[in-house]
């Protein structure tokens, strides 16, 4: 992970491998732990790729809950939070000791919102941990596991943001180019 000038001077630029690397320490961070829990809930869109590898590592079940703030000027700029309506599991209640993963917490309102709607609406849920791979230093909420804590507010460009904005003729002129 590398801090560059080319968006502003504080900005973090996350490789393929770097991001890749970062999962599986926050994984480590948490076996470490050794708290043990049942499944998995990833917030959509930052967290589906961090769960979905927690949930291979673990063996644990992953369920999904979209969730929306970072919509507008191709992902960045954050409006009003919106939380989905239902929660995708395959099989059974969410219930018991869940993990929740997300990329990261800026202020903290998203963690705090949807921990708030998880005690609310959902009373078989047990205990909530928080993991996300970074955690800016103004965030008003503490993930119980953070693969770093930065020291600032860098905005962070994470691998998958070249297709923000691309589009499809985007990409079809991409490909053509490359051909």
């Amino acid at each position: 992970m590398t801090a560059s000038g080319a968006s502003g001077e504080d900005d973090l630029w996350v490789s393929w491998p770097d991001y890749h690397r970062a999962i599986e320490e926050l994984a480590l961070m948490v076996h470490a732990s050794d708290w043990q829990f049942d499944l998995i809930l990833c917030l959509a869109r930052g967290g589906l790729r961090i769960g979905d590898v927690l949930s291979r590592l673990f063996e644990k079940p992953l369920a999904i809950l979209a969730t929306s703030s970072y919509r507008e000027a191709a992902g960045t700029v954050q409006g009003e939070l919106d939380i989905a309506a239902h929660i995708t599991l395959t099989q059974g209640e969410l219930a018991g000791r869940v993990l929740l993963v997300d990329d990261l917490v800026d202020s903290g309102a998203t963690l705090l919102a949807v921990s708030r709607h998880l005690a609310h609406d959902y009373p078989a849920v047990l205990e909530v941990r928080t993991a996300v791979l970074w955690t800016k230093a103004h965030a008003q909420v503490a993930p119980d596991y953070a693969h770093q804590i930065l020291p600032g507010n860098p905005w962070i460009h994470q691998p998958f943001e070249i297709y923000d904005g691309l589009g499809l003729e985007g990409l079809r002129r991409r490909h053509r180019d490359d051909a």
